[in-house]
């Protein structure tokens, strides 16, 4: 992924960085909370080691004690079938908060895994649940954010069920673009952590689908693919291939 050089860019050298310098903070806490109640939530966060691709957040079936936050990188959800079939969930990049699908029983229903090498925070969700009874805005702040996810579903089933091909893909694109722009990054060029394969499952189409695609895209000048980097020439075309209602967080629901 490049970002032109007034961007902030996230390094995996700041790790220790805290909440209250994290460029992230916009996105993972809630808007107006004093620095107090953000050093006590900065206090029960655990920075982990940057995970390698491949390397698991957590399984299905385990036991929830930690949501994550992203700060570099991006990770992979998916959930495997009776049959041993992958079926591609989500993924989610920086700023974005994954484990919330164990809250409700305390386990969780779909693994994660990191696509490239990535920093998340953990957050003990035991002391989080504590913390957030004290501090009302946190505990909004993860009512909004599971209302998101809700949002984020709604919009999933219907690009899968009511879109074509072309519009789903169009669709994943443009999303990606505003995710990246949110946070500090280029919306129009950047890098596909995930395999054609992940976005094949992911919306329902054959990788072969997919390739044609990306190469139609390129040819009609919406788009610029060197390998899995990405150059968006044209988004508001893009934007009208996408059709209405496009502009969901698609690929970040679920995890």
């Amino acid at each position: 992924m490049t970002e032109p050089t007034d961007r902030k860019v996230i390094d995996l050298k700041g790790l220790k960085v805290a909440c209250q310098e994290c460029s992230l903070r916009d996105l993972c806490l809630p808007v107006g909370m004093s620095v107090q109640d953000i050093d006590r939530l900065d206090h029960i966060i655990r920075r982990k080691r940057p995970l390698h691709r491949g390397d698991y957040l957590y399984r299905e079936g385990d036991e929830l004690h930690s949501l994550y936050a992203v700060r570099s990188g991006s990770v992979k959800s998916f959930s495997v079938s009776e049959e041993g079939e992958e079926q591609v969930l989500g993924f989610h990049l920086p700023g974005e908060l994954v484990g919330l699908d164990a809250i409700h029983d305390s386990t969780h229903h779909c693994s994660t895994i990191a696509l490239e090498t990535t920093s998340v925070c953990e957050i003990p969700f035991d002391a989080l649940e504590e913390l957030a009874q004290e501090i009302p805005g946190l505990q909004h702040q993860l009512f909004r954010l599971m209302s998101r996810e809700l949002q984020n579903d709604e919009h999933f089933m219907m690009v899968l069920g009511k879109k074509s091909s072309e519009e789903k893909l169009s669709n994943f694109l443009v999303s990606l673009s505003q995710r990246f722009s949110s946070r500090g990054f280029s919306g129009t060029e950047f890098m596909l952590s995930m395999s054609r394969n992940d976005i094949a499952n992911y919306l329902g189409l054959a990788v072969e689908t997919i390739s044609r695609l990306f190469t139609r895209f390129q040819n009609n000048g919406l788009i610029e693919v060197d390998r899995k980097f990405i150059t968006i020439r044209d988004l508001e075309g893009l934007r009208r291939l996408a059709g209405p209602q496009c502009g969901g967080h698609m690929g970040a629901h679920r995890g």
